[in-house]
């Protein structure tokens, strides 16, 4: 999901320029590619028999997700799809990655040191009341959902958890390392060299506590930073955070990954999981689109099926979803045509017009998951933010460059939301040199260092459905601090279904009515007609604000689920 930055105002499309060989001899034959797939079993399909139908069709399996009857397997057959597809116990099977390619430059995040502590599940009981750090004056974004007062009454508990579903957790900044949980802790994406670059570790598989490219950490930062009297705090600065790592270092995110970290949380007993992305390689995944290709088509229902699988399971298992309803500005009831999938391989885009009966952004769209859009400080819905009454169901901040237009917040990195960024990350994009110190341009746009003894961490602005996730999911778990039942299965030894944290969310959230006119246009902020947002709906439900925007002192003080 791609987020502006206040380094970069927009993030540009990487274009990666492939250089031109020589023709090979006529009489050589190139060696083909091996590429990973995730095969769809069929429903009560035997897994030897999948394992033989994958194996027949050229194919070999690696390894298998019993949860929800995925397998991920490697094969050289240009038609693997197609081929194994056909097979009795197979339901269908889509492109992970290929192996072997030559590394490109990294394409931009969508959407470090290792410190860590071990996470004590014995601690259920009272938690002590934080105060507020020394950069919370600047979260006006805390202020609007109302967690700097919900605190004072409940700022979480260590027993509750909250995975973020993301690129991972730099655990070297103290205000994610007090609370963040190294042994519950997964690394689900293998770093592909053709879109993140030369694998830093033989395994490819980035160590826990690591985020190459910034956004978990930034997300994490939101959920629950420390309140410890150094640096910012989170809205549920007392929680336990769980890096969920099914992000690549480039910042897209691949089904087998996310299926498997989603899986993960419901065995593990995670009580929320964030969700600030959308699955590649496509922008909606179609069941019949006219434009695709019949191997297009397997690929895209492939995903569907399985992500619905994922979201059921965990859900079963009592995990609350919360997702992005993205940043393309549209209506996810009415969509624009899609000019950028499949994002990967590089070079295969193409048009296509979206039927809303088929196609379906993933995985906000799935039912049971929580859609988020995302404002600005004014309390307006950002420009970028998506919308409509079909999948908003709560609001919250996301940041807004360009909101206060007419004043002298206009254009201002505080429009956007502080949080905890690597230090890695800050120092390729020029904000902090070799020696940890901010340069003159990262402070020229709000990037900060504090540090508690030898341990320093870094804050930027990014804005973002992408934030906006992270206060719902702070809230979220405050209801289950608040709520929950002592249960043994779950990681934090609390937990509440997820049916009634939605209803607490729902039934507590600020109310906001549609603008007058409804008809918002962001013409005056410098963008197209395209830009144009129509809010449906009443006050207490529409477009732009779904039930509301998300209320943590309300939910707290709810009666109870």
């Amino acid at each position: 999901m791609i987020l502006r930055t206040a380094a970069a105002g927009a993030l540009a499309t990487a274009a990666a320029l492939a250089a031109t060989a020589p023709a090979p001899a006529r009489s050589a034959v190139p060696a083909p590619q091996r590429t990973v797939y995730t095969v769809l079993a069929e429903p009560h399909a035997q897994r030897a028999a999948v394992v033989r139908d994958v194996t027949a069709a050229g194919g070999h399996v690696t390894a298998v997700n019993s949860a929800i009857g995925t397998y991920t397997a490697t094969a050289t057959r240009r038609d693997f799809v197609l081929a194994v597809t056909a097979k009795r116990a197979v339901a269908g099977a889509t492109r992970v990655r290929i192996i072997g390619d030559a590394p490109q430059p990294r394409t931009p995040a969508r959407h470090a040191t290792l410190f860590a502590t071990s996470f004590a599940t014995e601690n259920t009981g009272p938690s002590p009341v934080p105060t507020l750090d020394p950069l919370d004056g600047k979260l006006w974004n805390l202020r609007m959902v109302k967690a700097d007062k919900a605190r004072r009454y409940q700022p979480g508990r260590r027993g509750v958890t909250v995975g973020i579903l993301d690129t991972g957790i730099d655990a070297s900044n103290p205000d994610l390392a007090a609370h963040f949980s190294a042994a519950l802790s997964r690394n689900f994406a293998r770093d592909i060299p053709d879109v993140d670059g030369p694998c830093e570790v033989p395994s490819c598989l980035d160590p826990i506590g690591t985020d190459d490219a910034g956004h978990g950490s930034h997300v994490a930062g939101i959920v629950g930073a420390a309140a410890d009297g150094n640096g910012i705090s989170g809205v549920a600065p007392n929680v336990t955070l769980v890096s969920l790592k099914g992000g690549q270092d480039s910042g897209l995110f691949f089904l087998d990954s996310v299926t498997n970290a989603l899986t993960y949380a419901g065995d593990a007993g995670i009580d929320v999981v964030t969700l600030s992305f959308y699955l590649d390689p496509w922008l909606f995944h179609c069941t019949a689109n006219k434009a695709d290709s019949p191997q297009a088509r397997i690929e895209q229902r492939t995903s569907i099926t399985a992500m619905t699988r994922a979201v059921t399971y965990a859900r079963a298992h009592g995990v609350t979803l919360v997702a992005a309803t993205g940043n393309d500005h549209t209506d996810l009831g009415k969509p624009l045509p899609d000019d950028s999938s499949p994002d990967y391989p590089f070079g295969d885009v193409y048009h296509r017009t979206i039927d809303n009966a088929s196609c379906f952004q993933l995985p906000v769209e799935l039912p049971g998951v929580i859609g988020v859009s995302g404002l600005g400080p004014s309390g307006q819905k950002a420009e970028y933010s998506n919308y409509g009454v079909e999948r908003t169901d709560l609001s919250a901040p996301g940041g807004w460059l360009d909101d206060g237009y007419g004043t002298a917040s206009f254009g201002e990195a505080t429009n956007m939301v502080l949080s905890a960024r690597p230090k890695a990350v800050l120092q390729a994009e020029g904000l902090v040199d070799e020696n940890g110190v901010v340069t003159d341009a990262g402070a020229a746009i709000g990037v900060y260092k504090r540090c508690k003894g030898s341990r320093c961490g870094y804050y930027g602005y990014q804005e973002g459905t992408s934030m906006a996730v992270p206060h719902v999911a702070g809230v979220a778990a405050l209801v289950v601090s608040q709520f929950g039942i002592a249960d043994p299965r779950h990681a934090g030894g609390l937990t509440l279904a997820p049916d009634k944290v939605e209803k607490v969310l729902y039934a507590t959230a600020t109310h906001h009515a549609c603008p007058t006119p409804r008809l918002r246009s962001y013409q005056r902020e410098g963008l197209p007609a395209e830009y144009d947002a129509y809010c449906a709906g009443s006050p207490s439900f529409n477009g732009f604000y779904g039930h509301g925007i998300v209320n943590a002192e309300a939910a707290i003080h709810a009666p109870h689920p």
